[in-house]
């Protein structure tokens, strides 16, 4: 049986047999982004290391126990057929083409990531997106991510990127076996930590913004063990996952629920696609304290423009009305990493 096919009612012991454990795997100034960014380099390598024919038969749950039948179509949530090799990788899935067994829409991994979105294959529609999100599909915002911007966050309390990975790992522990989707992934900061830890079957670092997935995938190619590993990169839209409900053991957000267009619409889907006792662990900016020094209430202000920031009595209230239990919470200055589960 495949691993989207789990029941969420099965307990943790029962559910971790079923899952394969093979593991391996200012805007303003004058920036120049690398040519490498939009370079065939990744085409050239697949095609040139590559020595596995394409297989010709299309794979269905039913019919494969691979972790790449995780995928769902975002239209109607049903199977995705796959024509090419197996594996849950970059370079398997790159050489595969997935499909619809309902609806026939085909899904595109020619990008080096595989775009499950809604609007995936469109030729003429263009769909309007809030500033938040349009921002960090800009080709200088993804560059930059590791580069300055991530940095910044310091000044608000959060603890940095290793201390934060092992704060997530702690609410993890009952995951370990199981797959993570790292949800709105950026640049794969997190993706990469915790694909390259070996804890989970699976790893999908997942963004809407193409360019943060190609500057992903520029990370780990200089890394032979995590390209290698069970990841996997996906363009999808947080508001609507392309996975089974019940088929996903832990689910990471990091600083971005103030970024979502609709945090309860995320939150909900997130809900869904968790098996019973699932976690979710998420980082944001909390709303800046009435008596917090008008230096952060100022620049915080500013900010509120483009992003949403909420109280910790807000985001507990948000994330228990989406059906989530056994909620808490580390605060450190702005700083929040919060911690919930599936029933």
């Amino acid at each position: 049986m495949a691993t989207a096919a789990v029941s969420p009612s099965l307990s943790l012991n029962q559910h971790r047999l079923l899952i394969p454990t093979q593991r391996g795997v200012s805007l303003n100034s004058k920036i120049r982004v690398p040519a490498r960014f939009y370079s065939s380099e990744f085409t050239s390598r697949i095609r040139a290391s590559s020595a596995v024919a394409v297989e010709p038969e299309l794979r269905t749950p039913t019919q494969d126990s691979t972790e790449a039948e995780l995928f769902a179509c975002p239209i109607c949530y049903e199977p995705l057929m796959r024509k090419g090799p197996s594996g849950f990788n970059v370079p398997a899935i790159y050489r595969s083409g997935f499909k619809c067994r309902k609806c026939s829409k085909s899904y595109s991994s020619k990008n080096i990531y595989l775009d499950l979105t809604v609007t995936s294959g469109t030729k003429e529609y263009n769909e309007s997106k809030p500033t938040r999100t349009e921002l960090f599909r800009s080709p200088v915002v993804s560059f930059l991510y590791e580069r300055g911007w991530r940095q910044t966050f310091n000044r608000s309390g959060f603890p940095g990127p290793d201390e934060e990975f092992n704060m997530a790992q702690e609410y993890f522990k009952v995951a370990e076996g199981g797959v993570l989707v790292d949800v709105s992934c950026g640049s794969g900061l997190f993706s990469r930590k915790f694909a390259k830890s070996g804890v989970y079957s699976s790893v999908i670092a997942l963004d809407f913004s193409e360019n943060m997935l190609r500057q992903c995938y520029d990370f780990i190619k200089t890394d032979e063990s995590i390209l290698s590993s069970n990841l996997a990169l996906v363009r999808a839209d947080v508001s609507r996952l392309p996975f089974f409900s019940g088929s996903v053991d832990a689910v990471h957000a990091g600083a971005a629920l103030h970024c979502w267009p609709s945090p309860s619409n995320a939150i909900a889907e997130i809900n869904r696609i968790l098996r019973s006792g699932g976690v979710f662990v998420g980082t944001t900016f909390l709303r800046v304290n009435p008596s917090a020094p008008l230096i952060l209430r100022t620049l915080q202000q500013g900010a509120t423009r483009t992003y949403s920031f909420f109280t910790q009595e807000e985001i507990e209230d948000l994330v228990t009305t989406c059906g989530l239990v056994n909620y808490t919470s580390k605060v450190q200055g702005s700083f929040i990493m919060f911690s919930a589960q599936k029933r």
